[in-house]
């Protein structure tokens, strides 16, 4: 028998459910609780007051709430997509409506991507209505290797979508990042070599920390002193700096460790140069992101204690830094002891969040074909659930069925791994979220459309 019981308080979470939630009860649905575990038929989800109560075989529905029979149906966490630009484009294409890059602008790191969000962009709408109710986002770098510091947030149907501003830096040290700060990976290190002492002396002198490291602040103008220590012919170096004033605060709890740094690393050898940067900035919270070749050096990861979140199912180098990629490297990496979700999907049309599911199902798939090395259902779910979540700093609250995690919940109307599964009903913070879009709009205009309903064409 599985049974989660209550235990806490739901005061003790950040997150705090709203006002509308819901209390319901599913039942007799096949669950799968996001923690790694295979899904269990028969079984109950009691939601109250925007958070889970109990998931599994078991459970008794309490009095009160709506009760919703799953029969048929499966229930899992919503989907967590990891590094993405959910809320920052409308259409890639028109560069008014979009805000994924800023590479005409004087500022890097202090770009702050939760104030560029838009809850009501097609491509919002369009995840939500396919169970994604949590995502991290980040703009990406353009003029500099820095992207900015991204976002975590929920994809309800409200105007608040921040669940954590500021939650995390990004930083390309691949291909990217060698073009953009000079045509040479050295360089691309020498930058961020030179940002993160820079930001450290500047936190020193300035006495700033996580709380207060944003652009906003007006603690981080010209009066902030120089360094007193700086005397002689040193003080003529004290203005030879490459960032401004607030991308040096936006890098201040990055190196105070206050901060996660995602690190854009795909080869192997980028990936060990990337660890090994907590060699002079022991502090550092590393995440890597894509990992084509992580496997290669999965069990210096694993011993770095570094999670990752890596591009699905690579499996041809689309450049140099991707030769060794295979559809196995997440299975080996996880075989190696890695912590890693699939993420970084956005863009395209196979690139779409909404495709993580399938990717994760072609992860199961894989773990049959001979020599090849793939996930477990309930490992594969994880990896667009709660570890993305994890890695995100909301584990147990984020991406999971269990016990005091905030209610968001999917009901599918099949295996949600499965290509043609699709939600049924999507709730975030136990509220149930409307799941209609342009591309729902327009199904329903043409699908029976009576031709006497059209303009009158020319005779001729």
């Amino acid at each position: 028998m599985i049974r989660l019981a209550l235990l806490g308080s739901a005061a003790a979470l950040a997150l705090v459910a709203p006002a509308a939630a819901q209390d319901f009860t599913i039942t007799n649905a096949t669950v799968a609780t996001g923690d790694g575990s295979e899904p269990v038929e028969n079984a109950t989800v009691v939601v109250r007051n925007g958070r889970i109560v109990a998931a599994g075989t078991g459970v008794t529905a309490p009095a009160g709430g709506e009760v919703i029979d799953g029969t048929g149906k499966w229930v899992t966490p919503g989907i967590f997509s990891a590094v993405t630009d959910l809320g920052l484009s409308d259409v890639d294409g028109v560069s008014e409506s979009n805000d994924t890059a800023a590479g005409n602008s004087p500022f890097s790191a202090a770009l702050d991507a939760s104030t560029a969000l838009n809850p009501n962009s097609q491509d919002v709408l369009v995840a939500r209505a396919d169970g994604i109710t949590r995502a991290s986002v980040s703009t990406r770098p353009s003029a500099s290797i820095f992207g900015g510091q991204g976002a975590v947030i929920d994809l309800g149907a409200d105007p608040d979508m921040v669940t954590r501003p500021r939650a995390f830096q990004l930083v390309d040290l691949g291909e990217t990042g060698a073009r953009i700060s000079g045509g040479s990976r050295t360089s691309a290190h020498a930058l961020l070599r030179n940002a993160l002492r820079e930001a450290q002396s500047y936190g020193d002198r300035a006495a700033i920390g996580a709380a207060t490291a944003r652009p906003s602040d007006t603690s981080f103008g010209d009066d902030v002193p120089l360094d007193p220590r700086l005397s002689g012919r040193d003080s003529e170096r004290a203005g030879d700096v490459l960032l401004t004033r607030f991308d040096a605060a936006a890098l201040v709890p990055v190196v105070r460790g206050e901060q996660p740094l995602y690190v854009v690393a795909e080869r192997a050898s980028d990936i060990r140069e990337a660890i090994r940067l907590k060699r002079d900035f022991p502090r550092l919270d590393l995440v890597i992101l894509g990992a084509s070749e992580g496997w290669l050096v999965a069990n210096e990861i694993a011993a770095a204690n570094v999670p990752v979140i890596a591009d699905p199912l690579d499996d041809l180098p689309t450049g140099f830094d991707q030769l060794a990629a295979t559809q196995s490297n997440i299975g080996r990496m996880r075989d190696a002891g890695v912590t890693v979700a699939i993420g970084r999907m956005s863009g395209g049309t196979g690139e779409q969040p909404r495709n993580a599911r399938q990717y994760a199902g072609n992860l199961v798939a894989l773990s049959r074909v001979p020599g090849a090395t793939g996930l477990t259902w309930g490992e594969a779910l994880a990896t667009i659930t709660s570890i993305p979540a994890r890695i995100s700093g909301f584990g147990g609250r984020l991406g999971t069925l269990s016990q005091n995690a905030a209610a968001d919940v999917v009901i599918w109307d099949g295996d949600p791994l499965e290509v043609g599964t699709v939600p049924e009903a999507v709730f975030i913070d136990g509220v149930r979220q409307p799941t209609d879009t342009h591309q729902s709009g327009l199904r329903e205009r043409y699908r029976d459309l009576n031709e006497a309903d059209l303009p009158q064409a020319y005779d001729w």
